[in-house]
């Protein structure tokens, strides 16, 4: 298997690919994504041993009363190695594999120790920032940005929740479909209730009171992810639960 450099992704990025819907592009390019903006805590959390972060989200139209909805997430795991849980994610993968909203690169070093050629995209300078520091093939962008290979990766990764990138998952799985090959699978990691169907906007915090910008987030289970998944003719292949966290993978119909 033939790995390939940052460089000739970059090369790629920049030559070889077809343009995407410049509208879809722009509104996923606003500087209010995952844990941006304010006092960064996404960003101090990936550099610092204090990395339990609280994502607090409040949905639209939602009743003044109504309580703010808290997740407690830990980057630590995001930063560390992958698990066995995280390598089981590749059994039976083929490349190359196109790892959305890979932090600072853990998905990218598992698929690269199982023989695959993988690439990494985030917004985040500090996670993509880590990611090249240790090595990996990341580039800084989103994914309705120009993405190297549009069309032909064989696998494609949304973990980490990162199904909820722009709060708007049919946009994202629209895009997703765009990019997959004709025989290609999206792995994606669902919410534990499979109904669990939630837009909403987010704030991300820290212990210390750091706290992010507003940006716009969403949630499924697996049965929701599979009914909007159709609509952009992608069908579930298999779903599964371990060691707590929720998976379904797609392909095309």
């Amino acid at each position: 298997m033939t790995l390939v450099s940052p460089r000739l992704w970059e090369q790629w990025a920049n030559g070889t690919v077809e343009n995407v819907d410049r509208a879809t592009a722009e509104r996923f390019r606003r500087p209010s994504t995952f844990g941006a903006g304010g006092s960064e805590p996404y960003a101090q959390a990936l550099q610092s041993d204090d990395n339990v972060l609280y994502l607090h989200g409040n949905r639209a139209g939602a009743d003044p009363g109504t309580p703010m909805r808290v997740s407690t997430m830990h980057a630590g795991r995001w930063s560390a190695g992958a698990d066995p849980i995280d390598h089981s994610l590749l059994d039976g993968a083929a490349g190359p594999v196109l790892d959305i909203g890979c932090g600072p690169g853990r998905m990218i070093q598992a698929a690269l120790d199982a023989g695959l050629s993988a690439l990494g995209i985030d917004v985040s300078p500090t996670a993509v920032r880590i990611a090249l520091a240790a090595g990996l093939a990341v580039l800084q962008r989103s994914v309705f940005d120009d993405i190297p290979l549009e069309g032909t990766w064989a696998t494609l990764l949304l973990v980490d929740g990162n199904i909820g990138i722009g709060g708007d998952p049919d946009a994202l799985l629209d895009r997703c479909a765009s990019l997959l090959a004709v025989d290609g699978v999206l792995v994606v990691e669902v919410h534990r209730d499979p109904e669990h169907d939630l837009a909403y906007e987010g704030t991300l915090h820290d212990a210390a009171g750091h706290t992010s910008d507003a940006f716009p987030w969403a949630e499924l289970g697996v049965s929701a992810l599979c009914r909007r998944a159709a609509k952009v003719g992608l069908v579930q292949v298999a779903e599964w639960t371990r060691g707590g966290r929720s998976f379904a993978r797609l392909a095309r119909s």
